[in-house]
């Protein structure tokens, strides 16, 4: 698959992952176009690092008018959805935007990619696809053994999870309904630089840097399984040229931690930056968050053997450079988290 010659959409490409495909995709397809909403976690200045050109539209997924003059004036080859509300405390205080966002929005782009697809010629038709960015939520949670894969059934706990897995419905019933080349792709937890502050990695470098309370949820207990944003933009990438259509495949880090071993290591890093202070003195248990789910892990093996797929990142060099980049872009911090205007 020639990927010179193709026209890539990704939307959500202003966000944390998506801004990070985009970094990849301009140095791959003839023409990389870029739908995002820009709401308080999508930034312009995600994407000012990219070298090469790229077309920027403004827009809501949801909004049959921005992707009718989108799907007018372009001809893609590739559709990557990373556009979602992905934050599992807010969809618990407002689901209703999760509804709107993750599941009308991607009910509308399929829609459009239907048609869309259905005019191509048979050649390009071939190699079209519609890709979904899902996560590991979807499956509920695990107990202390055992690991998600492609066959293990939906089991939502949260509206975040729910709604995304609503949205991998849809993409299945547009693939076996109606034809269209669809894959879905599932990850764990991700990390790296340009994560909004509101997650659990860039929340705690960032307090530990001002020396504010590092809040853990319950006992610190929980177990999550870390990708580098790296490795699973490099999954993407594989899926789109290699996946098979009406397939899922899985993503993961094969790093799992306890929630407060990875703040203790991010605590120890600090340290090492501040000698004369330590900075598991901020650490302060909070109520646990409702519903929340125990354990993720995924079994990477069909991606392994299908996609050639495997973590190029060791998780201490990806903290350590992410604890780093947040340590040293102080401007990115003031125009985004922090909404400071020039």
């Amino acid at each position: 698959m020639n990927l010179t010659e193709k026209t890539v959409l990704i939307c959500g490409g202003a966000g944390f992952i998506g801004s990070h495909f985009v970094e990849d995709a301009v140095q791959s397809y003839k023409r990389v176009v870029v739908l995002d909403l820009l709401t308080y976690s999508g930034f312009i200045e995600n994407l000012d690092h990219v070298e090469k050109s790229f077309d920027f539209v403004q827009g809501d997924l949801s909004d049959s008018k921005v992707l009718n003059s989108l799907f007018s004036k372009y001809s893609f080859d590739h559709i990557v959805n990373f556009a979602a509300e992905s934050h599992v405390d807010r969809s618990i205080h407002a689901p209703n935007e999760f509804l709107s966002s993750n599941v009308i929005g991607t009910f509308e782009l399929l829609k459009f990619s239907m048609e869309h697809f259905s005019f191509l010629e048979e050649d390009r038709k071939k190699d079209f696809r519609y890709l979904q960015i899902s996560t590991d939520e979807v499956y509920g949670t695990l107990g202390d053994s055992g690991k998600f894969n492609e066959k293990s059934p939906y089991r939502p706990n949260s509206p975040y999870s729910a709604s995304k897995a609503a949205a991998d419905h849809f993409v299945r019933a547009w693939y076996h309904t109606y034809g269209l080349p669809t894959l879905i792709t599932h990850c764990t937890n991700n990390y790296g630089p340009r994560q909004f502050p509101e997650k659990l990695i860039p929340l705690m470098i960032l307090n530990a840097k001002d020396k504010k309370k590092l809040p853990v949820y319950g006992t610190g207990k929980n177990v999550r399984d870390w990708i580098h944003v790296k490795d699973h933009c490099y999954g993407v990438s594989l899926a789109l040229k290699h996946g098979v259509p009406g397939h899922t495949y899985c993503f993961g880090g094969e790093c799992e931690l306890q929630n407060l071993d990875l703040v203790y290591k991010i605590c120890d890093f600090m340290d090492k930056k501040i000698s004369d202070f330590s900075h598991k003195s901020l650490i302060e248990f909070v109520e646990d968050r409702k519903g929340h789910d125990w354990r993720y892990a995924i079994d990477l093996s069909k991606s392994k053997s299908e996609l050639g797929y495997a973590p190029r990142f060791t998780f201490e060099s990806g903290l350590k450079d992410t604890i780093e980049w947040y340590l040293s872009n102080e401007n990115w911090i003031k125009k985004t988290y922090l909404g400071v205007k020039e």
